[in-house]
């Protein structure tokens, strides 16, 4: 889980980045396409963060799906 932290922390300065420079050229963050884009990266990362640190809690309750 960590280098997987590290991604997260690395994409939200990333975007932390894309809002500063959005907001200096006095672009509305919601028109800024590239750090939508950026926002959505990180929050996938997030997701997937809680999903492994759910599993590492409880690894018995891993669901098969059928085929």
């Amino acid at each position: 889980m960590i280098p997987l932290l590290a991604v997260l922390e690395e994409e939200k300065q990333k975007l932390n980045e894309l809002g500063c420079k959005s907001l200096e050229q006095g672009i509305p963050l919601f028109q800024n396409d590239a750090l939508q884009a950026q926002s959505r990266k990180v929050d996938e990362l997030i997701v997937r963060l809680q999903r492994e640190a759910e599993l590492e809690k409880e690894p018995n309750k891993l669901t098969i799906k059928g085929g």
